[in-house]
């Protein structure tokens, strides 16, 4: 064994601080996710026009709550930090496993770098406004995910009480700007009647809008790296990771509605902070105020958020040896993976600095879309293997496997819709995730101990 593995086997035996509750998985799954309605779900408008993105929007989201569906029934069974990490170990084996964890790692730490391109480009444009028109926005980059990371490295329920606070705050903007465009008045603020136009790339377009409509929710399914953290798992993953989904539903149809009523689909294609920008359209300095405060605030939950749940899939995956052990260590103090975070901190930053938002954004989706396809097959072999009545769950969903068959239905005609816009990054992809898992075959899975990877206290499974 290499000396990287044997290092820190002392401090692993000290384990993560169980001090959360639902209001912080709530914060940790929509806190990821809200900055998708400030940014990011408007390039699904220019790819299929204003009624081809409200589609995306709803189907999308149907997508999106069988995630939550199956997560929440899996995870509330599989307490332990990693996630749909974890739930692969356990129940599909190593390979898997270790294509999942790197999933969520570059799909959390891809997010976090586009969420610090947004509050630099936001900064930088308020800046412009304000007569400064040379500010680089590359020290902001640096200076939001140095301070989160300390933040983190500091300890996980600090992190997530600030979560909860400024996710909720940027969510009540989202709520503000929607009631002073004044919707029981239509034409007053709001012109849908001139601005809605047909599908102006007929259904093809729609198709194609799929793979940003994501963006609206991309990130709840990270409410499941809190298991090992959580007071009682099968109780606050469930609620949640529920009540984020509905909370998410809820703020991307308030979304739609307002920015396509008041900016021409054209530009709002292609805005890089549409609420912002549909703010200032209605001329009232409040809102643009609201609105800038909760553009920075999203995007800074969404990022810190991003830390937490890359951290903990990076660090599982150290503690199991899928990469070196040293990686699994525990801060004695803070009682945090300290040494996946500040691991993580470069390769955030090295993406962000690309300024690439739309390549960011794409790659993030990809791999989080590889986890999804996942979900479905994780569910048939973990209903197959534990039938209802044979483990304890927190939460069954309802109408299995229609949910699964839904999810996976809908992964497939995304990928097609990304392949449509993003081919060759879709197959770059695909290509890094093949080399990766040789190298975990043929050099690093000799390390793994299977006997010890097994931590629930299940009964073996049907036809064992």
């Amino acid at each position: 064994m290499s000396s990287t593995d044997t290092a820190g086997q002392d401090r692993q035996r000290i384990s993560l601080l169980r001090v959360l509750g639902p209001a912080h998985v709530w914060a940790l799954g929509v806190g990821i996710v809200l900055v998708g309605e400030f940014m990011g779900w408007n390039f699904s408008v220019g790819k299929g026009g204003a009624m081809g993105s409200l589609i995306a929007c709803w189907v999308i989201g149907l997508l999106y709550t069988c995630v939550a569906m199956i997560d929440s029934e899996v995870t509330s069974t599989v307490a332990a930090a990693g996630g749909q990490y974890a739930q692969a170990k356990h129940i599909m084996g190593p390979l898997m496993a270790f294509n999942v964890g790197l999933y969520l790692v570059m799909a959390y730490t891809m997010l976090e770098a586009a969420d610090a391109l947004v509050v630099g480009d936001l900064l930088t444009a308020v800046a412009g406004e304000m007569g400064h028109d040379a500010l680089d926005p590359r020290p902001f980059v640096v200076l939001t995910i140095a301070a989160l990371a300390w933040l983190n490295y500091r300890g996980v329920l600090m992190t997530l009480t600030v979560n909860f606070v400024i996710t909720a705050a940027a969510f009540i903007s989202i709520v503000v700007l929607f009631l002073g465009v004044q919707p029981w008045n239509p034409g007053e603020m709001l012109q849908h009647r001139e601005l809605l136009t047909d599908l102006p790339y007929g259904w093809i377009g729609v198709i194609a809008a799929f793979q940003f409509g994501i963006w609206y929710y991309l990130g709840i399914e990270g409410t499941c790296q809190a298991a090992e953290e959580v007071r009682s798992p099968a109780r606050s993953l469930p609620y949640g990771t529920m009540s984020g989904i509905i909370t998410l539903l809820i703020a991307a149809t308030m979304t739609w509605y307002v920015a396509t009523g008041l900016l021409p689909w054209e530009f709002l294609g292609q805005a890089a902070t549409p609420l912002y920008d549909a703010a200032r359209v209605t001329g009232v300095p409040a809102l643009q105020v609201f609105l800038f405060i909760g553009t920075l605030f999203a995007a800074i939950a969404s990022a810190n958020g991003c830390i937490n749940d890359a951290s903990r899939s990076w660090f599982s995956m150290g503690r199991d040896r899928y990469m070196p052990l040293w990686f699994g260590a525990v801060h004695p103090r803070y009682r945090t993976p300290y040494r996946a975070i500040l691991f993580l901190i470069p390769i955030a930053v090295s993406f962000a600095f690309t300024g690439l938002l739309d390549q960011v954004i794409t790659f993030s989706i990809l791999s989080g879309l590889l986890g999804y396809t996942f979900m479905p097959i994780n569910m048939w072999m973990f209903r197959k293997k534990w039938p209802l009545g044979t483990i304890r769950r927190g939460y069954v969903h309802p109408f299995h496997p229609l949910p699964a068959i839904v999810l996976l239905l809908l992964c497939v005609t995304t990928y097609f819709a990304t392949f449509l816009g993003y081919g060759t990054q879709l197959l770059a992809m695909m290509c890094f995730y093949i080399v990766a898992s040789l190298w975990f075959v043929f050099h690093r899975y000799k390390y793994v101990r299977r006997g010890d990877q097994f931590t629930m206290p299940w009964s073996r499974p049907r036809g064992y």
